[in-house]
């Protein structure tokens, strides 16, 4: 995704004051935030030096100058690495990953957890595997496989706005740990298909790919509202699936005896005895 560190880099001098980096600001400045010269200066490098950086043009850049520059930034973990991985893309030629798999073992797992709704998650963000709980939740098992993804059902699926109370907050997450798969392998191309068909279709997408957030959604807390169970608050976590660097499981843990958790087993009852699902792929 070429472009990508010089956009990011922009959008991150814009957050930062001069006052707050110790630097008086003289008249008026045409961009908010940091200037280049500005950056360079705080992050110990030349000008020339941090302007071929943010065009692309400093693939041999070391770690200490990305540090320094990542310090002057103010970015965090996550930002810090995605700047390490976009500074220095691999360029070789796009391949076609193979349709990630799930392990019996792995299913075994999500269907033993017969109180809580657990999924696990692909590369770009697919649904790959569920339990019953979440499939009651989520119907993930009524969606067409090629349709089985987060960020398309957030933003391409008008029931999504009823599904989220607070769809705003759940669509900036789902960009935002878009983008650190971005910067893993920027050279996907069916990343890069899923980018330009939400670009498309959504100006919602649009907007916030723009913003270039950069953040893991490794826990938190969603609101659902259910048509049958009605409106859940759901603390999640997310685990990596062992051995497996693309998969990760995604497993909402309400607090026991709360509202949500009673709602979830009348929910997980009504899935077992109520209309049938279609079978899993």
């Amino acid at each position: 995704m070429d472009g990508d560190i010089g956009d990011f880099l922009r959008s991150r001098r814009a957050r930062i004051q001069p006052e707050e980096v110790g630097l008086a600001s003289y008249g008026r400045r045409r961009v908010p935030g940091l200037r280049r010269e500005e950056v360079a200066q705080l992050a110990g490098v030349s000008v020339d030096y941090y302007i071929r950086l943010e065009q692309g043009r400093g693939t041999s850049v070391s770690d200490a100058v990305l540090d320094a520059i990542a310090r002057v930034l103010r970015l965090d973990e996550t930002e810090h690495t995605y700047l390490r991985t976009v500074a220095r893309p691999h360029r070789g030629k796009p391949t076609r990953t193979p349709t990630p798999r799930v392990r019996p073992g792995v299913q075994v797992l999500l269907d033993g957890m017969d109180r809580m709704p657990a999924f696990v998650l692909g590369p770009r963000m697919d649904v790959l595997a569920w339990n019953t709980l979440a499939d009651a939740l989520s119907n993930f098992s009524g969606m067409p496989p090629a349709v089985r993804n987060i960020p398309r059902h957030v933003f391409l699926d008008p029931a999504s706005r009823d599904l989220y109370p607070d769809w705003a907050a759940v669509a900036a997450q789902a960009v935002a740990n878009l983008r650190v798969t971005s910067g893993r392998d920027g050279n996907d191309p069916e990343l890069n298909a899923l980018v330009g068909e939400l670009s498309l279709r959504s100006e919602d997408f649009r907007r916030l790919w723009a913003d270039h957030e950069v953040k893991e959604c490794a826990y938190g807390v969603k609101r659902v509202r259910h048509p049958v169970a009605g409106l859940l608050t759901l603390p999640y976590e997310t685990l990596a699936v062992p051995g497996e660097l693309a998969q990760t499981m995604v497993v909402y843990t309400p607090e026991p005896g709360s509202e949500t958790a009673e709602r979830l087993a009348l929910l997980g009852s009504w899935a077992t005895t109520g209309p049938t699902r279609p079978a899993r792929p």
